[in-house]
């Protein structure tokens, strides 16, 4: 079986950033994005590669470690745990997941419980007491690229060759669902109006509204 990697994003704070993460992602051979929580997102900074890649969403975390276990996947935490490994000594076995945290608190507890290892990267420098969040990513799916064998991609100049796009090009502001996710999501936010994982975006419109501009109720 082929080695894959995929990057799990949970109810990030900073929305713009999954842009800059969907970049990195097409760059380093991630096959999917995952995005738990909230859908929605920013593209800014993806520089079109949201085109090339696959997101998928789930509700919960239980939900997408469910998912990535059926993969054979490993979930690996990138955090500065007492058990994290350096990312330099790539301890990985096979297709592997990897979590990233919120910018501001890093990984919760929850999100600790899902993980079957965690790595972290060594700092050398006394400026900063962590890495962006897209920073981070960028360097654990090069090391893990490495790690697999990814083939490099082919260059043209000072530049990487970029894939076609798809033929059907979407927005890519929304990771989208089928009409059965839908229908469970919006279900669920009728049970619980206190849902933390869509917060009220701009000029007071929830992504909860906005999910319901998209699909409409037949």
């Amino acid at each position: 079986m082929a080695i894959e990697s995929y990057v799990v994003v949970h109810n990030i704070a900073k929305r713009h950033n999954v842009g800059t993460l969907a970049r990195s992602a097409t760059a380093f051979g991630v096959t999917e994005l995952i995005l738990v929580g909230r859908r929605d997102f920013n593209a800014f900074g993806s520089h079109g590669s949201t085109s090339q890649l696959r997101f998928r969403h789930f509700h919960s975390l239980t939900d997408a470690r469910l998912f990535l276990k059926e993969k054979d996947c490993d979930i690996c935490g990138v955090e500065i745990t007492e058990d994290a490994v350096s990312i330099t000594d790539h301890p990985f076995k096979k297709s592997t997941a990897f979590l990233l945290g919120n910018e501001g608190t890093g990984l919760s507890a929850k999100e600790c419980e899902i993980c079957d290892f965690f790595v972290y990267i060594p700092q050398y420098g006394g400026g900063t007491a962590s890495l962006n969040v897209t920073v981070a990513a960028s360097i654990v799916l090069h090391h893990f690229g490495v790690w697999a064998g990814f083939s490099e991609r082919i260059r043209d100049g000072n530049k990487f060759v970029v894939a076609e796009k798809p033929l059907k090009q979407v927005s890519r502001k929304y990771c989208t669902e089928t009409d059965d996710r839908i229908i469970e999501e919006r279900k669920s936010r009728r049970e619980s109006a206190s849902n933390g994982f869509f917060e009220d975006g701009k000029n007071g419109v929830s992504s909860s509204n906005l999910l319901d501009s998209l699909f409409p109720d037949e």
